[in-house]
């Protein structure tokens, strides 16, 4: 039997071939230091936001989380 030689590269060598580069583009990627940037959540993500209001309060009692407290 005579070996064929591959000169065209077939769909295993291209999925081989694309592999290795994009594994190669992450690791560059994600190994190349970068100044971090620190996120600022501002003031209207940082306020209080819950309040005990009546109706709150109802669904407390209703739901019988009163009998909780101690």
């Amino acid at each position: 039997m005579q070996e064929k030689k591959q000169t065209a590269m077939n769909r295993r060598n291209f999925l081989r071939a694309f592999g290795g580069a994009s594994t190669t583009a992450v690791a560059a990627v994600t190994l190349s230091p970068g100044e971090a940037q620190a996120y600022d959540p501002g003031e209207e993500e940082t306020r209080a936001r819950y309040r005990e209001t009546e109706h709150v309060k109802a669904f407390y009692r209703v739901n019988g989380y009163e009998t909780l407290k101690k």
